[in-house]
């Protein structure tokens, strides 16, 4: 349309008919500065780094006790495996959380459910810290998961607000590093305070950290949301021009009626069967994952006698590989897209994120396997914890290209896709370690780990299917959000 303009609004786009008319089109320009998408990059990435930092302490909190697991089995009257069940119910509402606040932040708009939920995590790590009983640290800790969930519930869905699908990958995956470093900090954060000042400290030091995140975000970060904006901007204009405006994807129901739509969106969106076989994927990698987490001080404590402050220090060999992925493969990520894309005169599939799957498809099973067998012949200690590193590079691939998949097949909704893909990552990575321990007490961890890895080689090939049979299977099983 014509755009019109004025000192007001000189870069909104509406339509140039005269101002009498009931009906004026309202939409940003590409460089409109309200535009999100047309901030510098320098405004961006800001505000990325503010949502960052809430979906890496999260995570981090989901692994921070792991060293202290004895600990607080000892100072609760507990045992350990109701100290691990408190990990249980923190990462299964991690998972679900998304489930609501994902649908709420394409609702109500991103900041407030930011700032909001927050907030209520942050305030949680005070009765965490001061839990008198195995009970009380269970259910606190269940609570803060649900809201902690707010950085990995809309964090896909607010870069996609800021950046255009040929350039996100690369952005995207460093804010991914931050849920997939969180739990590998954590353990090292934890096993410092917890040898040398307690596991309660463990949650005051995470409540303080939490704390000038939550004020930073207060005072800095921006609404995101296109139909937030526009419809900010609509009653802004209504009010001075006196003429009534419309926009884009413009909900004019009730906020009720508006929120019980939104809140089914992540439940259509999971019916549709290649959400289900990539979210399987995922949850695949969250349980082999957070159960090597909880094992790694029985293994390097236990098997080869490092101090618990050591056995923290080992995590960071994953984390090593997840920062190699992102400084050298994930960039790919979308040159392959954007190869492909003008290959195909210029028509972007999301298919085209998958082909560099196949990399964490590979590096999963081999690192996998041969993590199980050096640990279960003792080998020397550099050898399992390098397998880890590679293991490493191969999650961050598989975790990588499905949410950009995910954020590609559904882009308005994309907080509501990459919520319905982390149920089954969240409940299963939550779970699992549960069983673990027994698989790992009767089998050994030689073939115990292996169970993980023959998982992961039966699943590799689903990137190449998907590759050749995604536009169709999503053609076949259309989704439809209207009410």
């Amino acid at each position: 349309m014509p755009r019109h303009l004025d000192e007001e609004s000189p870069l909104l786009e509406h339509s140039s008919e005269d101002r009498n008319h009931a009906d004026h089109h309202l939409d940003f320009a590409p460089d409109d500065t309200r535009n999100p998408r047309a901030w510098t990059r320098k405004k961006r990435l800001f505000n990325v780094s503010i949502i960052a930092a809430m979906s890496i302490l999260s995570p981090l909190a989901s692994s921070v006790y792991n060293p202290a697991i004895k600990n607080i089995a000892l100072s609760l009257h507990t045992t350990e495996e109701k100290v691990i069940a408190t990990n249980t119910g923190y990462i299964v509402l991690l998972g679900l959380g998304p489930l609501i606040i994902a649908p709420l932040s394409e609702t109500l708009g991103r900041r407030v459910v930011y700032i909001v939920c927050f907030s209520v995590f942050t305030l949680l790590q005070i009765p965490t810290a001061l839990a008198p009983n195995i009970a009380t640290l269970i259910t606190v800790r269940t609570l803060s998961g649900f809201f902690g969930s707010v950085g990995i519930a809309n964090g896909g869905g607010t870069i996609n607000d800021m950046f255009p699908p040929s350039g996100r990958a690369e952005i995207y995956g460093w804010y991914l590093l931050g849920p997939l470093l969180g739990p590998v900090l954590g353990p090292i954060l934890g096993g410092v305070i917890a040898q040398r000042l307690g596991w309660r400290w463990i949650y005051w030091v995470i409540l303080i950290i939490c704390s000038v995140n939550t004020l930073i975000g207060i005072f800095f970060l921006r609404e995101t949301y296109a139909p937030i904006l526009l419809a900010q901007e609509k009653a802004r204009l209504e009010q001075e021009n006196k003429v009534t405006y419309t926009y884009e994807g413009q909900d004019d129901r009730k906020l009720r009626e508006k929120l019980l739509t939104s809140l089914k969106r992540p439940f259509i969106i999971l019916s549709q069967p290649v959400v289900i076989l990539l979210s399987c994927y995922q949850a695949l990698i969250f349980s082999t994952t957070y159960t090597i987490y909880t094992q790694m001080q029985n293994i390097f404590a236990g098997g080869y006698g490092f101090s618990t402050e050591h056995v923290g220090l080992l995590y960071l060999f994953i984390g090593l590989g997840g920062l190699t992925s992102v400084l050298f493969l994930v960039p790919r990520i979308d040159d392959v897209y954007n190869k492909l894309t003008a290959r195909n005169k210029g028509v972007a599939l999301p298919e085209y994120r998958l082909p560099l799957t196949n990399i964490g498809s590979v590096l999963v099973p081999v690192s996998l396997l041969w993590f199980a067998w050096t640990v279960s012949f003792r080998l020397h200690w550099l050898i399992p914890v390098s397998a880890l590193y590679f293991y490493g590079i191969g999650q961050v691939m598989v975790i990588n290209t499905v949410q950009n998949y995910f954020i590609d097949s559904f882009s308005q909704y994309a907080a509501s896709a990459i919520a319905a893909g982390s149920v089954l990552r969240s409940v299963l990575g939550g779970v699992t370690p549960l069983f673990a321990s027994t698989m790992f007490e009767k089998i050994g961890y030689g073939w115990g780990t292996s169970v993980f890895g023959f998982l992961a080689i039966l699943i590799a090939p689903s990137p190449v299917v998907l590759y050749y049979y995604g536009p169709r299977l999503r053609e076949r099983f259309p989704v439809s959000f209207s009410s």
